[in-house]
């Protein structure tokens, strides 16, 4: 047996997550919120709602926004959005560290 468990962060709704997460990290590695998006499977237009619901729930902006042109369009992860990722990274090993602590006591270690 093993543990399976979602963690999110709410506030008016879910906030934050690991799905928000891994499609930040993509734009973050792409600067391109319609690759990172294309890459996960998902559409731009969802991924864009996705953003706009999260910056709404958490009070700031996730992403710096470059309109297209003649060099091209793009997106940035703000600073505030980098540190929220950072903070959630160190969350969800912790949480898993002690959901394993937790399962061991109720079950037994895992072989």
């Amino acid at each position: 047996m093993k543990i399976g468990y979602k963690v999110w962060l709410d506030n008016r709704g879910k906030a934050f997550g690991d799905g928000p997460y891994e499609l930040l990290r993509r734009v973050e590695k792409l600067m391109s919120l319609h690759q990172a998006a294309n890459q996960m499977g998902m559409s731009y237009s969802k991924a864009w709602r996705l953003i706009q619901t999260l910056e709404e729930r958490l009070g700031f902006a996730l992403l710096d926004r470059k309109v297209g042109g003649p060099s091209g369009g793009g997106s940035r992860v703000t600073s505030q959005g980098k540190d929220l990722m950072s903070h959630y990274e160190r969350f969800r090993r912790d949480v898993e560290k002690d959901l394993v602590k937790i399962y061991d006591k109720h079950f037994g270690p895992r072989k």
